[in-house]
């Protein structure tokens, strides 16, 4: 259970957690990379921890101390057959990604996760994979988990993807990797591009058409250094709470700004918000840079089209601030948020609700009608992370106590969030 009470003020400077997204697929690379790999900064959430386990699973010596890391690769195919399933827990990256991992590997494998996993589509990565030649089964003839595998010699494909999705077409890249010819991913609008960046940094010749990326097979990966950056994703609930208490400031530092992730501080600005981008450098060919925030006058606004998927993650935070803006706000285009941890529309829309909130759930999105008070609620996150923080922080504008049940979830993502939140509210 998480307590949380109206802020007066937020001020100081912070770092926040690594980036999720960076820290799986630095785990994953350096597995299967020749050589030592280190990581700095890497994300000790629950999340990252099943990425470390699976690879574990398969022989790979992986040494983790907080946010250091030190992975040994053996190569592409110094996997060993796992000698029982591969747990993802919560995690729709591991799975996802890993699904186009080992469909190149040379023996059986299966993947599964928990409850919330279990309901996740992966036919939308089965699909492709099966026309690379993977054989893959699964429940609904793949559409859910577990997921068996057996692994073995694929084609080189070019598929257009109905859905701007970073898992699916890092799982293709993946496997296209390990695949004869040339393998390519076109998208409707350009999603997460994290895998591609880093791919060049383990020395993969990455190309780029337009919204079309493709590789080659037989590439070999080399281990190396990496530094993983904030995750923007969750100092976007920082941002939040400084945007919407009186007189706040506060300076977040060392946090990634991938153009594909950065339409939380698009977002924020297009609603009014004040947000200084400081001392910007290139770190493993992933854009680095302070956040100085201040507190704003927030505005109503619309969220659409190709903005979505560089903040789908952020749009329940984004919604906490729509409920204090003034005027509407209206997202749409997120039919993505059914398929997260939770229906994230619903959810928003029940739990924001609560509060006091004008919220209107709709197909494809949310309606929201600004400039209401919050009063402090008793809020469950659902087993949701991104659920639990942006209610937390709701809860900071809101008057009197909010309490958030299932708050341990909020540990996939940001471990220490709670700390974070005491030390830099007065």
């Amino acid at each position: 259970m998480l307590r949380v009470t109206k802020a007066d003020k937020i001020e100081g400077t912070v770092r926040v957690p690594g980036d999720k997204s960076i820290s799986h697929r630095a785990v994953m690379f350096g597995s299967l990379a020749e050589g030592k790999t280190t990581i700095s900064g890497f994300l000790p959430g629950a999340d990252c921890l099943s990425t470390i386990d699976c690879f574990r699973r398969m022989g790979i010596t992986i040494e983790q101390q907080g946010d250091q890391v030190t992975v040994y690769g053996k190569g592409w195919y110094g996997l060993k057959e796992p000698d029982q399933r591969l747990d993802v827990g919560n995690s729709g990256t591991t799975i996802r990604l890993m699904t186009g991992i080992m469909a190149t590997q040379p023996f059986h494998s299966v993947l599964e996760g928990d409850e919330s996993i279990a309901k996740r589509p992966m036919r939308r990565v089965v699909g492709p994979l099966r026309e690379m030649g993977a054989k893959i089964d699964g429940r609904q003839n793949g559409e859910y988990t577990p997921l068996a595998i057996r692994g073995g010699k694929l084609n080189g494909i070019s598929y257009r993807s109905p859905v701007a999705s970073a898992q699916v077409k890092s799982a293709i890249l993946l496997a296209g990797l390990q695949a004869d010819g040339t393998t390519s991913v076109e998208e409707p609008h350009l999603s997460r591009d994290h895998t591609e960046r880093m791919l060049k940094a383990f020395g993969i010749d990455v190309r780029h058409e337009g919204s079309r990326v493709s590789v080659s097979g037989g590439q070999t990966l080399k281990g190396r250094d990496i530094f993983v950056p904030g995750d923007i994703s969750s100092a976007a609930f920082l941002i939040a709470a400084v945007m919407m208490v009186p007189d706040s400031s506060l300076v977040i530092e060392q946090v990634g700004i991938n153009p594909t992730r950065t339409g939380i501080i698009d977002a924020v600005q297009a609603m009014g918000g004040r947000l200084e981008i400081v001392n910007e450098r290139l770190i493993n060919e992933e854009p680095v840079a302070d956040l100085h925030v201040f507190h704003s006058e927030l505005r109503g606004t619309v969220i659409e089209g190709d903005l979505i998927p560089r903040l789908i993650d952020e749009i329940p935070v984004i919604a906490v601030m729509a409920a204090q803006a003034n005027g509407r706000t209206v997202i749409r285009d997120a039919q993505e948020l059914k398929v997260k941890e939770t229906d994230r529309i619903a959810t928003v829309a029940s739990q924001l609700a609560k509060f006091g909130a004008s919220v209107t759930p709709t197909e494809d999105g949310l309606v929201i009608e600004g400039g209401k008070s919050l009063v402090g609620a008793e809020i469950d996150s659902m087993g949701d992370h991104r659920i639990g923080m942006a209610m937390a922080i709701a809860g900071l504008a809101a008057e009197g106590e909010t309490t958030i049940a299932n708050a341990e979830a909020i540990n996939v993502s940001f471990p220490g969030f709670a700390e974070t939140l005491e030390r830099i509210t007065r």
